[in-house]
């Protein structure tokens, strides 16, 4: 584990954007992408962290971390659906097939929880009975695992700029996709995520639920794309502690980047107004955090990439003729 010490020194020189000399530049929340020749797409993932729908920081090996644990949950669901992966030339780059995204999150729970608008528990803690198109039964608790996992689609962004629920038979009905297509996707996330809970749990840990994005190849081929359960996109808790905490009406452990979260809300916010500043070992904690997952999740040791990071990315990105 890199110690305190060192990631508080490198927080000023943490990848907060990209400079490269490639045109079409967009940037997300965390990443920022290029358009390349020959139907190909340039993704660097920053060390920015975001929550709420903010960009709250910029964390030491946060986007190495993301890229390196998603390269490797693509390796191995290659056998359940293709994704946009075609190389690493860097710790936080990726070269992958320009596919066109489909306009919808998937989001698949293996657990009522939850307290965003969207979530299960907040829905069925104020009454509703059928969720996303599922009919739930009365007496279920927080953090229950659900007989098996259910898939509840979200639009990206919506006519209020917030996700907004779908049913699965909505996402056709609706016209977000062809039912052959959805079927696809469908059967692609639940096997994905059942994969990802069995590794997880050979890891000591539990996928509670996860997003996922699919888009099209130029052929018309359904991709796995984005990023795959990271501690961005995914909830985890620590499996040894779940049974006792849920038997005692408590919280799990979660494992993910909730404590950033649950550090903000302690202060009140929660996405509106100003953000209120954090002590800087927050961030070094969270980079440990996301160095931990990673090692956890893949068996192997990190790796960490030289600080700053666009000097040793340009030089990684030339020597792999990605750009001249």
């Amino acid at each position: 584990m890199i110690a305190e010490n060192e990631l508080l020194r490198l927080l000023p020189d943490a990848l907060n954007e990209t400079h490269l000399p490639l045109a079409n530049k967009t940037s997300g929340k965390v990443r920022d992408a290029y358009n390349l020749p020959d139907g190909k797409r340039l993704i660097i993932t920053t060390d920015r962290l975001s929550a709420f729908d903010r960009i709250l920081a910029k964390v030491p090996y946060k986007g190495q971390t993301l890229n390196q644990l998603s390269a490797w949950w693509f390796e191995r669901t290659k056998d359940i659906v293709p994704n946009h992966i075609l190389s690493l030339p860097d710790p936080n780059a990726a070269v992958v097939v320009a596919a066109q995204p489909f306009p919808i999150e998937v989001i698949v729970r293996g657990y009522i929880s939850g307290v965003t608008s969207t979530a299960l528990w907040r829905r069925y803690s104020l009454g509703e009975r059928n969720i996303y198109g599922y009919d739930f039964p009365e007496g279920l608790q927080k953090n229950q695992a659900l007989p098996a996992p259910i898939i509840t689609p979200t639009t990206k962004g919506g006519a209020t700029g917030h996700d907004e629920r779908l049913t699965c038979a909505e996402v056709v009905e609706k016209g977000y996709l062809d039912s052959q297509t959805w079927a696809r996707v469908q059967e692609a996330a639940l096997a994905v995520f059942q994969r990802g809970q069995r590794l997880a749990a050979d890891a000591g840990l539990i996928l509670v639920d996860t997003k996922y994005e699919f888009g099209a190849a130029p052929d018309g081929e359904v991709l796995l794309i984005d990023e795959v359960h990271t501690p961005d996109s995914s909830r985890y808790w620590k499996a040894d502690s779940y049974e006792e905490k849920f038997a005692a009406g408590l919280e799990p452990e979660n494992f993910d980047k909730e404590f950033v979260r649950l550090a903000y809300a302690d202060k009140g916010y929660r996405g509106d107004g100003e953000i209120p500043p954090m002590p800087d070992s927050l961030w070094a904690a969270a980079s440990q955090r996301y160095i931990a997952i990673y090692e956890m999740l893949s068996g192997e040791a990190f790796e960490a990439g030289d600080y700053p990071v666009e000097p040793r990315l340009i030089q990684n990105l030339k020597n792999a003729g990605v750009i001249s």
